[in-house]
């Protein structure tokens, strides 16, 4: 089941906003990996607006070098850019790409909200990912591919959930095919780096914080207990630590850095 070319770029314009991303389009039926495809393309000269997309991945990769399952039937795309950012702040693309692509669905009326720091989730359960590789010269990202996975039919965990399975609980089938799913996803990168790019990070944070899924769960660290309030610019999550001590002005806080906690997800379907 691959993605029929000519239908995905009639989407892409019937909904093209910005001119930040001149979409390139590469289009497989399966490959090891988008994101190491599109490397590869970028050493024979792809630039900035080329995209891999395949409907199965052999070798797909998560966060913190895991294995991402990619079976037949999902979306996985790659994007590539050249952002000129600090490489301090590359999970802002991360954050910007995770907000844009959720805003672009809800905009469909697929209620997607982010879990830190990469994941997109409905109802509580994981519908895809985000997995953002740079390249830096002198402190700079030059280039960046940020590569997404999206549940569409394939199967999936009892953590999991695909936009199939879930359209078909609904009154409409509010993306109607493939094509239009890879569409949405790309111009959710677009709207999501532009944001960050010329409105600046406060803003993207702001709304990526108001579809975070996490803000106000509990979570435990070395023994501690507090509460989830929002993200750091450079990815770390804002936690206020438990007091016993009512009178005091403010409480403690901190920072935890991705990959230090695992927030988990639900079985349940109403969580």
């Amino acid at each position: 089941m691959g993605l029929d070319q000519q239908r995905l770029e009639f989407a892409l314009r019937g909904e093209y906003q910005y001119n930040y991303l001149p979409f390139s389009l590469q289009i497989f039926d399966c490959v090891a990996s988008t994101n190491k495809t599109l490397w590869e393309l970028l050493e024979q000269g792809a630039g900035h607006g080329c995209v891999v997309i395949a409907t199965q991945q052999t070798a797909g990769r998560g966060q913190w070098g895991r294995n991402w399952i990619s079976p037949i039937g999902g979306l996985y795309l790659s994007v590539l850019l050249t952002p000129k950012i600090a490489a301090s702040h590359s999970y802002q693309l991360t954050f910007a790409s995770a907000w844009g692509i959720a805003n672009q669905l809800r905009k469909s009326g697929v209620n997607v909200d982010i879990k830190w720091p990469n994941d997109l989730v409905i109802n509580g359960r994981k519908l895809g990912g985000i997995l953002t590789e740079t390249k830096v010269h002198q402190g700079i990202i030059t280039q960046a591919v940020i590569g997404v996975g999206i549940n569409w039919t394939n199967p999936v965990p009892e953590t999991g959930i695909n936009l199939e399975m879930w359209q078909a609980a609904q009154k409409a089938k509010l993306i109607p095919c493939l094509e239009v799913l890879a569409a949405k996803i790309l111009l959710g990168i677009e709207s999501g780096i532009q944001s960050l790019l010329q409105e600046g990070v406060n803003i993207l944070l702001a709304r990526y914080q108001q579809l975070l899924a996490n803000v106000g769960d509990r979570v435990y660290v070395n023994n501690l207990a507090g509460t989830i309030v929002g993200v750091m610019p450079t990815g770390e999550l804002h936690v206020l630590i438990d007091t016993f001590e009512s009178s005091q002005a403010t409480k403690p806080e901190i920072y935890l850095q991705p990959g230090i906690i695992s927030l988990g997800y639900s079985t349940s379907p109403n969580q």
